[in-house]
């Protein structure tokens, strides 16, 4: 079992893992200490010891950084051990933000796949869009998500959609040119073979660049349903939102609820995770039905 460690990519993982908590934990007696230090001396308190003022900076209710377990506890409790239902339930805000991601998730890889083959068989579209898709992702998300947000709540337009289409926003671009490139990636002399076999655009579409895309539009579909994810989250910040991971980060801040911060950026990242380990699921299931190994 050792052997299988060693070899294998578990125990790197797990030494680069040792040594980040390692150094969290350094960081947090670090960072924490100037306020431990004050309370001691608000309180007369003269004698203590070592190990009492590093579990005292472990254990503060609104430390600077909170330290790994603090995190973990949160976490813990704000979801197995809170009904989900609960407006305090990361399982609860974690839905709110999922549906917003999927909705824009979909929207964009259906903009992204759609603006690729255009791109692809219409020169002037070339031409005319792939500079336009380059510029819109030189501003940044936080100064378009409000614009997005008052502007469709002035129209009557208010709650899933303004923060499904912020997410829209984020994921279709790697998705258009990751499809791009897998739709141009058929070699010339495929596109000849197709011509020789006297096969029509369709059926070369079809038969030849989707098949060769499709390694290509997996691979920027996960980079997508993460960027859709911040998309959700950022989108919920500007808009008020009662739920929602971007809501519970606006009301830890508001409060010094530091530990509520790093519980929810934590629960974000694990669902993360989570949408990109589904499309790598999808991703097998489609290349064994065409084909391929496993």
């Amino acid at each position: 079992m050792l052997r299988a460690l060693r070899d294998g990519n578990t125990l790197p993982i797990l030494l680069v893992l040792g040594a980040l908590v390692v150094l969290w934990y350094g960081g947090s007696i670090w960072l924490n200490a100037p306020w431990q230090l004050g309370l001691y001396e608000r309180a007369g308190t003269t004698q203590w010891g070592w190990t009492d003022f590093v579990r005292d900076t472990w254990n503060q209710e609104r430390p600077v950084l909170p330290s790994p377990h603090q995190v973990l506890i949160e976490l813990w409790n704000t979801t197995v051990a809170m009904a989900p239902t609960s407006k305090r339930s990361l399982v609860y805000h974690g839905w709110i933000t999922l549906s917003s991601t999927l909705l824009g998730f979909v929207l964009g890889s259906l903009l992204g796949i759609g603006l690729a083959v255009a791109i692809v068989h219409n020169g002037a579209s070339d031409r005319t869009l792939m500079p336009w898709l380059i510029a819109s992702q030189t501003i940044p998300i936080l100064a378009i998500a409000p614009m997005v947000i008052v502007v469709l709540n002035a129209v009557g337009i208010s709650g899933l959609v303004p923060k499904a289409l912020i997410s829209t926003y984020l994921s279709f671009f790697p998705i258009a040119v990751g499809m791009v490139k897998g739709l141009r990636s058929p070699e010339p002399i495929q596109l000849d073979l197709m011509h020789t076999y006297n096969a029509s655009a369709a059926q070369t579409f079809f038969k030849l660049r989707w098949p060769s895309a499709l390694p290509f539009l997996f691979t920027s579909m996960k980079v997508g349903v993460a960027a859709s994810l911040v998309g959700a989250i950022v989108a919920e910040l500007p808009a008020g939102a009662a739920g929602g991971y971007g809501a519970r980060l606006l009301a830890g801040s508001y409060y010094g609820q530091t530990v509520q911060i790093w519980s929810a950026l934590f629960a974000a990242a694990i669902l993360a995770a989570v949408l990109v380990i589904a499309v790598g699921v999808v991703e097998r299931s489609v290349n064994l039905r065409m084909g391929a190994r496993a």
